[in-house]
């Protein structure tokens, strides 16, 4: 059963992998990365136990924004904005923003920014509650695989897809 549910999964990120855009960074319709929440604001965030939905992500708004790795970037506050641009590769997410366990299989699928966690300091996104599971059932094995494919698929085209289950408020806020 569980095997018939991670090549379910597999497929799903297969799939979602399909479609490409010109540049390293995930940005999707709303034309931020992380769907134009705030990379910085994580930090602040209690991360909930594994198996748990962790808090919904903090959104940008539009008058805080930055540009790193090819892509716009929100921020809520100003003092969020500047802490990204005094050390960017601390907070953006790994992978460019990709689903880590996407990257564990071998694709780039689009990284939801409500399905996370830190660890050892590195933000990491999934794609789908789904996935959550599969990556958290083996977070070393996922991250020992995801390390070894990404410098095989870092320099392939962003994934240009929509983000799946992209529940809550839409970022980045523009009043």
């Amino acid at each position: 059963m569980m095997r018939g549910a991670a090549m379910l999964a597999a497929a799903v990120i297969l799939t979602l992998s399909g479609g490409v855009q010109a540049g390293e960074q995930y940005v999707d319709g709303s034309g931020f990365a992380l769907s134009g929440y705030d990379p910085v604001a994580y930090r602040g965030l209690a991360q909930a136990p594994f198996g748990e939905h962790q808090p919904p992500a903090v959104p940008g708004r539009a008058g805080f924004t930055a540009e790193y790795n090819g892509a716009s970037w929100a921020f809520s506050t100003a003092a969020n904005r500047d802490a990204f641009l005094a050390d960017p590769a601390k907070y953006a997410p790994a992978y460019d923003g990709h689903c880590a366990f996407g990257v564990a299989k071998g694709g780039k699928a689009p990284g939801n920014p409500h399905l996370w966690r830190i660890l050892d300091g590195k933000l990491y996104l999934n794609v789908t509650r789904a996935v959550v599971g599969f990556w958290e059932a083996d977070i070393g094995g996922n991250l020992t695989a995801a390390e070894r494919n990404w410098s095989g698929i870092e320099g392939l085209p962003a994934n240009d897809g929509a983000v799946p289950e992209l529940d809550g408020a839409q970022a980045p806020v523009t009043e």
